[in-house]
């Protein structure tokens, strides 16, 4: 029953601290590019992480390495440049809705690489979930023709690395602690990233003179401390106490905090884009519920 409890306390924490991640992101973007968010993000989540979990990084194993790189390249590199790409032409609201599409993409993958079975409600749930997918962007399309509705598909192919990311920790990284997890995922990113953000001319006169810059950097570091490092520690801890479909669950309550924080910004969002939102929920629920 105690741990019933904690699940519960971290899926909340977790919707709270990720729903506002998107605004973050899109903050973070009127004074950086998305390459330069995305590295920066790294960089500094990587700080966060390793200046509190160092000492745990020689405790993995030969074994697990592999995995943990893994798990880094999927769960955190790739995902911080696609969304902030993806953001560059699409509302935070509808990135985090299209989020929600990773309990759909758990369920997928754990039938097609990880041999976990599912139902029939579980398939039918995915088929509704693609639907209101399809949905949520042709009709974002319309309202919105100055943005580019193809830059959805950076969310949709995050989803699937996320779906990837928590299958392979409940699979492979079961015995390992949340924090070293977390810090031996980003040990190896922070090289890649640095020579990402110097090929962005980030270091020259012309980023230093940009007015929104000082504000973006702090709305990455909030991103990166919260959104990034403490959320990675508290999701790690999350699968292993609970089931990937469980965990991916946080993705559910996203879309109301991301939501609320869009509208207070002045994004627009249509009562067709509500029923796509809802379509995809009922998706979700479908594939999450199994039969007793």
């Amino acid at each position: 029953m105690k741990n019933n409890n904690i699940k519960w306390f971290y899926l909340i924490i977790l919707a709270l601290i990720w729903g506002s991640s998107f605004i973050l992101i899109k903050k973070s973007l009127l004074g950086l590019t998305a390459f330069q968010l995305g590295a920066l993000r790294i960089l500094f989540t990587g700080t966060f992480l390793l200046t509190a979990g160092y000492r745990t990084i020689k405790t993995i194993k030969k074994e697990h390495w592999k995995w943990i790189i893994i798990s880094g390249l999927l769960g955190s590199f790739f995902p911080a440049f696609l969304f902030a790409i993806a953001e560059t032409e699409i509302d935070s609201a509808i990135a985090s809705i299209l989020n929600s599409l990773v309990p759909l993409n758990t369920i997928i993958l754990g039938l097609a690489v990880f041999k976990i079975t599912s139902t029939k409600r579980q398939m039918f749930g995915v088929i509704i979930g693609f639907i209101g997918t399809a949905l949520l962007i042709l009709k974002g399309a319309e309202l919105n023709p100055e943005q580019n509705y193809l830059y959805a598909g950076f969310v949709i192919a995050s989803t699937l690395m996320y779906a990837c990311n928590v299958n392979i920790i409940k699979k492979y990284l079961q015995d390992v602690k949340p924090l070293t997890i977390a810090a031996g995922n980003f040990a190896p990113l922070m090289i890649p990233a640095l020579i990402i953000l110097f090929s962005t001319n980030f270091f020259n006169e012309e980023t230093y003179n940009n007015p929104n810059l000082t504000m973006s950097l702090f709305y990455v570091g909030l991103l990166s401390l919260f959104g990034t490092a403490i959320a990675k520690v508290l999701f790690n801890k999350l699968v292993q106490i609970s089931t990937p479909v469980f965990a991916s669950s946080v993705t559910y309550l996203m879309p109301l905090v991301a939501l609320v924080w869009g509208s207070l910004d002045g994004e627009g969002f249509s009562w067709t884009q509500g029923l796509a939102t809802i379509i995809i929920l009922l998706g979700v629920y479908l594939s999450h519920k199994r039969k007793a």
